[in-house]
């Protein structure tokens, strides 16, 4: 169960590091007409962060079969998840958000870099994420 932890853990990172690389390209504020994130840099980096190390914690409870290690997975996987909430809860609007009017035909309308997730991402990131914390807890219990 822990390597398939692992597994699902590693996708669900993939799916976060490509929303990552999305909202870094589309997050140009120096462009003329762009929209701030709603997102804020220091939750996005800690959720990232915290996500990287609680995986190589788990890598390291398979390596070393220490049960301490499997629940100090479990509890920054917690820390991940609330931030993950966090930061789901202020896509939606942004999500759900008409884009201004375009000034001049052919124009882009500006919209918000968190606006340019595709929703199918978005949910698979959500679903493996909650995958990923219970196949942890499971683990952990044992």
């Amino acid at each position: 169960m822990g390597f398939v932890t692992v597994i699902v853990w590693s996708a669900t990172a993939l799916m976060g590091l490509y929303m990552l690389a999305v909202w870094l390209i589309e997050n140009d504020l120096t462009s003329r007409g762009s929209i701030p994130s709603r997102l804020p840099v220091p939750v996005i980096f800690t959720h990232l962060g915290l996500a990287a190390s609680g995986l190589v914690v788990w890598v390291a409870f398979l390596i070393l079969n220490r049960r301490m290690l499997a629940w100090t997975a479990v509890g920054i996987l917690v820390a991940v998840a609330l931030l993950g909430a966090t930061m789901f809860a202020r896509w939606i609007p942004v999500y759900r958000e008409t884009p201004p009017p375009e000034r001049f035909p052919g124009d882009v309308p500006p919209m918000r870099p968190e606006g340019n997730f595709p929703v199918v991402v978005v949910t698979v990131h959500g679903l493996l994420a909650v995958s990923t914390l219970v196949l942890a807890l499971i683990t952990a219990i044992g």
